[in-house]
């Protein structure tokens, strides 16, 4: 089983006004298949019979967004250093079902994220794979402070990598290798990523003018083209599209408004 140490995002979910039609859409668009975790219609979303995300009912008003948890050894702990360190408790934690015991957080510059002490559900069992989730970045308007925020609170180091700022949580590379991906340097170093990337984590990004901080979730995909079109044949609208070095997104909205980036991945020379 796939586990998370303190400090890595581990989870994602979506409040959505109507959870079934996203169900729906998200089921189609990535080939997800769905169980009711019994928690008020929480829908744990899977991919091959391995779970990935999830999809709650939003309530009235609530904004529709996707929510990224970030592991922690203890929830109550790491709540009160988050309140120590500037940011907020949205919502105290509490005991998720057998699942584990989270909180909502927020950190000064007011994005958005969740605290996830793992018991019986540790996190996604797939990532990286088409139709799963690939990462999750912090978009803010003032990229130093969040640096200083973060950094401590969950052990990160940001490495300014000239064409974007990577989120490593040192340890994270030797984790995985001895757990479930015993291959992750070698198959990494065929592609010649950046020093350190088995860390990497998620990414820092600095925000657009006028958008809020938040957290932003990317999904992988085989064809973003292809996807792209089947998004909007089920309703998605189409924000913006970008082909770089490494990858070929896509920024869409989901017909409730959640926003997310379908990713294909491109090294150089493929």
């Amino acid at each position: 089983m796939r586990t998370y140490p303190h400090g890595v995002p581990c989870w994602i979910d979506t409040e959505q006004t109507a959870p079934d039609d996203a169900a729906r859409f998200y089921g189609e668009l990535f080939g997800w298949t769905f169980e009711d975790a019994g928690r008020g219609s929480y829908l744990i979303a899977s991919l091959d019979s391995q779970e990935v995300a999830a999809i709650a009912p939003g309530g009235d008003g609530a904004t529709v967004a996707w929510n990224t948890y970030i592991a922690v050894d203890d929830a109550d702990t790491t709540a009160a250093a988050v309140a120590g360190a500037g940011g907020s408790v949205r919502e105290d934690p509490v005991d998720a079902g057998p699942g584990g015991r989270m909180a909502v957080c927020s950190d000064p510059g007011g994005a958005r994220f969740r605290l996830w002490q793992a018991l019986a559900r540790p996190g996604a069992q797939v990532v990286n794979a088409p139709g799963a989730w690939n990462f999750s970045d912090l978009r803010t308007a003032d990229p130093p402070s969040a640096r200083q925020f973060y950094e401590p609170l969950f052990g990160w180091e940001v490495a300014d990598l000239g064409f974007a700022a990577m989120i490593r949580r040192p340890g994270y590379g030797d984790h995985l290798e001895a757990t479930v991906d015993p291959d992750i340097r070698s198959r990494q170093g065929a592609h010649n990523v950046p020093p350190g990337f088995e860390d990497a984590i998620g990414w820092l990004a600095q925000a657009g003018p006028g958008e809020a901080d938040h957290w932003h979730v990317t999904f992988t995909v085989a064809d973003r083209d292809a996807s792209v079109a089947l998004a909007v044949r089920l309703g998605a609208t189409v924000v913006s599209a970008e082909d770089t070095d490494w990858t070929k997104h896509a920024l869409i909205r989901d017909p409730q408004g959640a926003e997310l980036t379908i990713s294909q991945f491109t090294p150089p020379g493929s």
